[in-house]
């Protein structure tokens, strides 16, 4: 998630951690921490259009959090923010800048195995579709898309995604994922396809002074996509089919998953792909699989 500077809260963002520092005497390592969650909360609340704080709701916090879900937060991290922002709200009371401690009706996630949301294999291709690739931003706008699909990316790994990490004879993806672990992912002909029409007619548009030569996948600034940036664009375009309510980066990855395991992938190839340490991480989409194959025979049996 990109780090941001919403100016119309600077003032107060840095007096609350100069309370954290003078007045609390929390380590480097912990203001920063505090520095990113408030800076990234408080540019989610800007992209609102609200401007005091004052106006800021639960509901809105709440729509942070369903934010920091959908571009693949572990709920640990999730909670993590909650603390943040629960710390910065009660500042606020304390000094009188609110009134009322909005976070008290904030949920926290609880740590669970639940079973992941999934699109259809139509929705996947009425989404990627959706996508006007006859332009510079829609040529990488549908590379992006079609990678996310195609190799389960989390969003961190396709914002870090480099040049050297594309093996164009094999098809094949490095990815060096969590707890720099690397793994191999294939991509099939319609991700080659965009992508190489992308990086030979698209992505040297994106060039700037500032521009990192082996990313792969850059934003307007000439800089890589953030977590942010990847899915404000894939809600330009979810608005665009009437999906916006269920489309988000990680959805991808859950549908990667599901369809392969749908299709009669074994459980450890994808495990692999995935990168999960441990099986049972994977095992989830072994569940979601059950509950289709049951309402297979509850459409086809004739006894069901």
């Amino acid at each position: 998630m990109a780090k941001s500077n919403p100016s119309i809260f600077e003032k107060t963002i840095t007096n609350f951690l100069n309370y954290l520092n003078f007045e609390k005497g929390l380590s480097e390592n912990t203001l920063s921490s505090y520095s990113i969650d408030i800076h990234n909360y408080l540019s989610f609340i800007s992209s609102l259009n609200i401007k005091n704080i004052s106006d800021i709701s639960h509901f809105h916090i709440s729509n942070f959090l369903k934010y920091l879900y959908e571009i693949g937060l572990s709920d640990n991290s999730r909670i993590r923010y909650i603390s943040s922002i629960r710390s910065f709200h009660k500042y606020l009371v304390n000094n009188k800048i609110i009134n009322v401690d909005v976070t008290e009706k904030v949920e926290v996630p609880r740590n669970r195995k639940s079973l992941p949301e999934v699109l259809t294999i139509e929705q996947v291709n009425k989404f990627l579709n959706a996508i006007d690739y006859s332009s510079y931003p829609g040529m990488r706008d549908r590379a992006m898309s079609e990678i996310l699909y195609a190799c389960g990316l989390r969003v961190s790994e396709l914002c870090n995604l480099t040049m050297k990490d594309i093996i164009w004879d094999y098809q094949i993806l490095r990815i060096l994922g969590k707890g720099n672990k690397e793994r191999i992912v294939p991509f099939g002909q319609s991700a080659q396809y965009f992508l190489q029409l992308y990086i030979e007619e698209s992505r040297n548009k994106f060039y700037k002074n500032n521009t990192s030569p082996d990313v792969v996948f850059f934003n307007a600034k000439g800089k890589k996509l953030t977590r942010m940036g990847v899915w404000k664009i894939l809600q330009k375009y979810a608005k665009l089919v009437n999906m916006q309510n269920i489309i988000h980066p990680h959805i991808f990855r859950h549908s990667f998953a599901t369809h392969l395991l749908e299709g009669g992938a074994d459980l450890r190839a994808v495990q692999e792909m995935l990168g999960h340490s441990d099986i049972s991480t994977t095992q989830i989409y072994t569940h979601l699989d059950n509950e289709y194959i049951k309402e297979v025979h509850k459409l086809f049996h004739p006894k069901a």
